[in-house]
């Protein structure tokens, strides 16, 4: 396994980039640990896969270096990386047997048969795999064809780093969270160096002890996912990871108030006075989640129309709203709520405040 670093990285697939939007990839300085599970997350054309390509050598960037343990490999071609890749779709041969199919990479380095095949046993009983190993690939079905595909990446003990681009897209839903706890299992035991490439936070946020997530070429937050949740550094954390996703109110400030719609929202001591330039969106921002509800005033609790309460089963989605904005309430199951007059509690150790999209502190 490798630590992987990214010095001053950029790309643009213009011969001649002028100016910031020409780059799919902003300005990147990234470091990937030794043994990491990480998720690289974002919207279709964030510029993910480019970045995985890059790594894997597909890619050469415009700018900047690529480094394994220290050493360059900016220049060297995907074989000689040590990469294993895990695409879309999988990758086999639907006329090997599944043994055949995980044994390749091992014969294609000339590693002996009685070596090849311990390793290959150890790598499909990891798997669930055993039992298939006779049978030929082309019969089987899309989530075992993944599995063989997983397997090939794993079967060698030399490589740098896996990388996943998208693999549960072509699985069916019921069997993607095996997938996926399988992948936990398999880092935890092996200890490999993991970087997954998806559009989906639940598979980021279940399958990665640091997510990289991605918005318009740049990298906006790299943390935990409980960090992403509790401390989204940018409104685009906010608003894609959640269910619902972060309330972002467009506000301007008075002291250590928030002004939403002639509405003042009490700020945490000292915040408002660390923006230190002018002009610029203001925003805040608070989690469903955190957003309380009362039915009379009481502290830090704004007069609001609810007008909407939906039942989920274990939990109630409430939609109010604040002047002429909306918000979002995430309420227990058995919480007193209903449509008209209420009041939202707005704690201010849970507010987040933004200036043009990044967060103040």
């Amino acid at each position: 396994m490798a630590r992987i670093e990214f010095e001053n990285l950029a790309h643009s697939y213009k011969t001649n980039p002028q100016q910031p939007s020409d780059y799919a990839l902003q300005k990147i300085e990234l470091t990937w640990r030794d043994g990491g599970a990480y998720a690289l997350l974002g919207p279709s054309g964030c510029g993910k896969t480019t970045l995985l390509n890059i790594i894997s050598g597909l890619v050469r960037p415009s700018q900047g270096r690529v480094l394994f343990d220290g050493r360059d490999m900016t220049d060297l071609p995907t074989e000689k990386r040590n990469i294993a890749q895990v695409f879309q779709f999988p990758v086999i041969y639907d006329t090997m047997s599944v043994f055949d199919n995980l044994a390749f990479p091992l014969r294609n380095r000339g590693m002996n048969e009685t070596d090849t095949r311990k390793r290959v046993l150890e790598i499909a009983e990891l798997l669930e795999l055993s039992s298939d190993l006779k049978i030929r690939a082309s019969g089987l079905s899309a989530d075992i064809k993944q599995k063989i595909s997983l397997g090939r990446g794993l079967v060698r003990s030399d490589v740098a780093a896996i990388l996943f681009d998208e693999p549960l897209t072509v699985i069916d839903p019921n069997l993607k969270w095996l997938l996926r706890s399988k992948l936990k299992q398999i880092h935890q035991q092996l200890k490999l160096t993991l970087i997954y490439v998806t559009h989906d936070q639940i598979e980021a946020l279940t399958f990665a002890d640091s997510v990289v997530v991605m918005y318009d070429g740049a990298i906006v937050q790299v943390g935990t996912p409980q960090e992403l949740f509790e401390r989204p550094k940018h409104t685009f954390v906010g608003y894609f990871i959640g269910s619902p996703g972060m309330n972002l109110l467009d506000c301007t400030l008075e002291h250590d108030n928030a002004v939403v719609d002639g509405q003042h929202i009490k700020l945490e001591a000292g915040l408002a006075a660390k923006i230190t330039t002018s002009g610029g969106e203001l925003k805040i921002g608070i989690r469903p989640e955190f957003l309380g509800y009362a039915q009379e005033a009481q502290t830090n609790a704004i007069n609001a129309q609810i007008e909407r309460v939906d039942d989920l089963g274990n939990y109630k989605i409430a939609t109010a709203k604040l002047g002429t904005q909306t918000l979002k309430l995430k309420l227990e199951e058995d919480a007193q709520i209903s449509s008209g007059a209420g009041w939202l509690v707005f704690p201010p150790e849970r507010l987040m405040l933004y200036q043009n999209g990044r967060v103040v502190e």
